[in-house]
């Protein structure tokens, strides 16, 4: 068939994900260490147009709103041809990793992304 399997876009979203925030300087293992997990709570897909396995995609993330005990972020896939393949979101949640209990996005992580307020 020659088409990406649609579950393969939420690895796409992860791997842009993590990548936009390691330039920004917040690491995920860190972020562990010091007792916070980030689970992804809720996703939103929408398909355009089916990539192809051969296409170069380039992937946009982008952060939608100040984090307070969630983070929202959108997502645009896009091919070599410069043709939307996906649109969607995640929503992440901030979780005591101990407690499993949700809790406010960290002010030095507010920081990194917004500088201060």
């Amino acid at each position: 068939m020659g088409i990406v399997h649609h579950s393969n876009y939420l690895r796409y979203f992860e791997v842009a994900r993590l990548e936009w925030l390691s330039q920004l300087g917040v690491s995920y293992k860190l972020m562990e260490q010091e007792g916070i997990i980030m689970p992804v709570i809720e996703v939103n897909l929408s398909y355009k147009t089916p990539a192809l396995f051969e296409d170069k995609l380039i992937v946009e993330v982008n952060l939608e709103e100040v984090p307070k005990v969630k983070m929202k972020f959108s997502y645009l896939i896009k091919n070599q041809n410069n043709q939307i393949v996906c649109l969607g979101e995640t929503t992440l949640a901030f979780l005591n990793s101990k407690t499993r209990k949700p809790m406010r996005c960290p002010e030095k992580v507010k920081i990194l992304f917004f500088g201060k307020e």
